[in-house]
C-alpha cells in the first residue's frame, strides 16, 4: 500500500496506464487474428486490408509503452511472410 502522496498518484497513474494499454494490445491482437483469417481463407482483397489495420494497430500499441517496437516489428514481419 502507498504510504506518500506520491506514491499514491503513481498507483493511480498505472491503473490507468494499464488498462489503457491493455485495450491497445487487445485491439492489436484482435487485427492480427482478422488477418490471419483472411490470409488463410486466400481472400486477397480483405486480406490487403485487414493487414494494414493489423499494422497500425499493431504501430500504435508499439508507440506507447504497450507493446515494445521490436515485438510488434516481429510481428508485422511473421504477418507479412504469410
Amino acid at each position: 500500500m502507498a504510504n506518500h502522496k506520491s506514491s499514491e498518484k503513481r498507483a493511480r497513474q498505472e491503473k490507468t496506464r494499464r488498462a489503457t494499454n491493455k485495450i491497445k494490445v487487445s485491439a492489436a491482437r484482435t487485427a492480427v487474428k482478422a488477418a490471419r483469417t483472411a490470409i488463410a481463407a486466400a481472400d486477397v482483397k480483405k486480406a490487403g486490408e485487414t493487414l494494414r489495420t493489423a499494422q497500425s494497430r499493431l504501430m500504435k500499441a508499439a508507440k506507447g509503452s504497450a507493446m515494445t517496437k521490436k515485438s510488434a516489428a516481429r510481428r508485422i514481419a511473421l504477418l507479412t511472410k504469410q
